[in-house]
């Protein structure tokens, strides 16, 4: 027995004590009735491991009155039988032998009423002890019930926040090896033919790769608690983020929209934009082999429709892994919608449609 089930079962001591003095007390010379009320307490502390049980005091309390126990605490144990095993256990596993324990105890009263002819008091005695096994088996089954959708939120807040955390590298970290690849390839290209190419490339990796593991440390140091997280990127930083996938090697044609941000767009709604733009064109530089995109950010009566398209090859999404699915989870966070797949132009195109 562990420290904290010791613990949760401590105030059983003192009912046992209370029922087994009862007991003694209500039945001097039947030692019998006695035994059978100290074990109908005594079964109490196994039913935390073992609901099923509840039969067990059910039938001890139904010996009592048979043995001819008189009227004592050992009535307690009844509700308190029910309450543990609903706290315990699913209701189908502990109900048909709580009923089984309750005709038990009903058996030996109406035994008991015929023999003593106080057939009316053990009626009522039947009576009150289903109300409150039914009140206790209520009472057990809420309990839990909510104790369950309290365990089940944390944990699913714990699995978002994972989830979080994962994309939050995956945007960050993803998007910046992607553009040091491009420019890897780029300075080996044109290493010897074009030198001074192939350093402002060198230099495009080294600032990606600054960037890269700022927001690498910035997200660590958010999760240990030891400094907040980077305020999120808009719009506004959207031609950055173009000018470092245009260095990439990659030529990207952005509508005026795209250069000059509105200051209507709500955060949120302009952070998920800026996701959008940046995990589609690291998709781009990953996957499409394209040597062209498009980036147009436009407003259409109550919506912000945000396209990106390129000239490589298109096809449909077999499996859209962490990449699109974050993004489609991110846009229909602020009630938007986001369509992805190949386009008449033979290409590939992401079309995130969010409030203004």
């Amino acid at each position: 027995m562990d420290v904290r089930r010791a613990a949760r079962r401590w105030w059983l001591v003192p009912l046992t004590f209370v029922v087994t003095g009862g007991s003694i007390a209500v039945n001097a010379g039947h030692p019998l009735p006695m035994v059978l009320g100290a074990l109908s307490a005594l079964v109490l502390f196994w039913l935390w491991r073992t609901p099923e049980l509840v039969v067990l005091n059910g039938l001890l309390v139904g010996g009592y009155f048979l043995a001819g126990g008189d009227n004592g605490p050992v009535f307690l144990t009844i509700p308190v039988a029910t309450l543990i095993a609903a706290l315990t256990a699913d209701v189908r596993r502990w109900l048909p032998f709580t009923v089984v324990g309750a005709v038990a105890v009903w058996a030996g009263l109406l035994v008991r009423g015929v023999r003593d002819d106080v057939v009316d008091i053990s009626s009522w005695q039947s009576l009150g002890i289903g109300a409150l096994v039914a009140a206790a088996a209520a009472i057990g089954t809420e309990v839990r019930t909510r104790r369950r959708a309290t365990r089940d939120r944390r944990d699913r807040a714990v699995a978002d926040e994972k989830l979080r955390m994962a994309q939050e590298l995956h945007d960050g970290v993803g998007h910046g090896l992607a553009v040091i690849a491009m420019q890897a390839g780029v300075a080996l290209h044109v290493l010897d033919q074009d030198p001074v190419k192939a350093r402002a490339s060198l230099e495009a990796i080294r600032d990606t790769s600054r960037a890269s593991l700022d927001a690498l440390r910035s997200e660590l140091a958010a999760i240990s608690g030891t400094a907040p997280r980077r305020p999120a990127a808009g719009l506004a930083d959207l031609p950055a983020l173009l000018d470092r996938v245009r260095a990439a090697g990659l030529r990207v044609d952005a509508t005026p929209d795209v250069a000059s941000p509105t200051p209507e767009v709500a955060a949120g709604v302009g952070e998920v934009a800026y996701l959008v733009v940046q995990e589609a064109l690291t998709n781009v530089l990953r996957h499409a082999h394209a040597t062209r995109a498009s980036v147009t950010c436009e407003q259409r009566a109550d919506r912000w429709v945000v396209t990106v398209r390129d000239d490589g090859r298109g096809s449909a999404v077999q499996d859209e892994g962490m990449g699109i699915s974050g993004m489609r989870a991110r846009v229909a966070r602020v009630g938007g919608t986001l369509r992805v797949g190949p386009y008449d132009g033979g290409g590939f195109e992401v079309v995130a449609e969010l409030p203004s």
